[in-house]
């Protein structure tokens, strides 16, 4: 199989802190969205911003990756919530991602509490996007069965 490509696209006016930019995704379940530094840096929910993006992705793509491998097995998952919190910090005169914390909920019938972690941890070490955010120093995960 040939490797999957998705795409997003930004376009932005205006200088750093005064500029708006647009976000849309090939799906267009992002269209035009706008961001700029009030949506990223304080508190103004009129836009999205690049974190709240990741965190999403991360916890669709963790979530994922837990009911599959639930599905390997041989778990039938009723109901995963997730909840992933992508901390942007001051890193000298820029900033950083230094922490990622998820949080699972899981009714699984007939889970053991050990097999029901081991799954979780398993997923969030495979998830592409886990992978991909190697480099982020703290992936934390929150494990909880219903």
């Amino acid at each position: 199989m040939a490797g999957i490509e998705k795409t997003a696209t930004v376009h932005w006016e205006g200088g750093g802190k005064a500029g708006v930019g647009k976000i849309s995704t090939q799906t267009a379940a992002l269209k035009e969205y706008p961001y700029g530094f009030g949506s990223r840096f304080e508190d103004d929910r009129r836009g999205t911003n690049p974190e709240e993006i990741l965190a999403a992705a991360h916890a669709a793509c963790f979530t994922m990756a837990f009911s599959f491998a639930c599905d390997k097995a041989g778990f039938k998952t009723e109901k995963i919530d997730t909840t992933a919190a992508v901390r942007l910090a001051k890193d000298g005169d820029g900033f950083k991602i230094d922490r990622i914390a998820l949080e699972l909920t899981a009714t699984i019938p007939g889970i053991t509490l050990p097999q029901f972690d081991e799954l979780a941890q398993g997923a969030k070490k495979g998830c592409p996007l886990s992978k991909a955010l190697a480099a982020v120093p703290e992936i934390t995960l929150k494990a909880t069965l219903a």
